[in-house]
């Protein structure tokens, strides 16, 4: 497999985990999400340090869309989201996008009809730096060469696999400063999703803090820091990742053991 160079947020290089002296990039403490009457997340606390790569894995349903879709925004919440330094709190999607809180969803969420060149260059719209822009498409051709092949097509016209490559290079065109990332390989390939697991971990390299949700519960706690688990909407078990890879009580859950 090529490397893989990613630009943007790596600038920040502070050291990674929990235990650093920075404060944390992001802080949830007791969140909560309701549909009605039903409770889909019932406090959950996790936080992310500058560069940290943190997975966040549980069976369906559990919450974990959930949770990331209210730290961006998207849902009514409760309890208390910080994200550099500052609550959340009332803050639109579109501003703490502007703010560097950048999420690829599950399914993608590319604009079919546009195409695959415009759909980068929608993830730098609140960018003003033409010359940075720029270097970054190119830096995204580069990383990913079915995207220049496919430059001037529609992106509803793309494959599964090419849409996802589409989606993690949009969103980093924007020079996240935190990347939430829900579930990258669902329904691609083995050769696709250790293409886009490269592209996670040469972000998480360069020092772009990463929370990955995650359906492949082995490939992500491989790649991250550290790990959370949710259950029923809350969490169960944290932990520096590879402690959880080892733990009986996850390999039988989730890894199939």
């Amino acid at each position: 497999m090529s490397s893989v160079t990613i630009s943007g947020a790596a600038a920040m290089g502070e050291s990674k985990g929990a235990g650093g002296s920075a404060d944390p990039i992001l802080r949830v403490a007791g969140l909560r999400v309701s549909y009605g009457g039903i409770q889909a997340v019932k406090g959950v606390d996790l936080e992310i340090a500058p560069g940290e790569l943190i997975a966040l894995i549980g069976a369906n349903g559990a919450g974990k869309t959930t949770s990331l879709r209210a730290i961006t925004g998207s849902l009514p919440w409760a309890g208390a989201i910080d994200y550099l330094g500052a609550s959340t709190r009332g803050v639109p999607s579109h501003v703490l996008l502007e703010r560097g809180l950048v999420m690829v969803p599950e399914g993608r969420g590319i604009f079919t009809r546009m195409t695959v060149a415009e759909n980068l260059l929608m993830g730098a719209y609140s960018r003003n730096d033409k010359a940075g822009i720029a270097r970054d498409l190119e830096e995204q051709y580069t990383t990913f060469p079915r995207l220049r092949e496919r430059a001037e097509q529609l992106a509803g016209n793309l494959s599964g696999g090419e849409q996802q490559m589409l989606a993690m290079a949009r969103a980093l065109m924007s020079r996240p400063k935190l990347l939430l990332l829900d579930e990258p390989s669902m329904g691609l390939s083995p050769i696709m999703v250790e293409k886009i697991f490269d592209v996670i971990r040469a972000a998480s390299a360069r020092g772009i803090p990463i929370l990955l949700v995650e359906q492949n519960a082995l490939l992500a706690l491989e790649a991250a820091d550290r790990a959370y688990v949710l259950d029923s909407g809350t969490i169960s078990l944290s932990g520096k990742a590879d402690d959880l890879l080892h733990d009986p009580k996850v390999r039988e859950a989730y890894l199939g053991e």
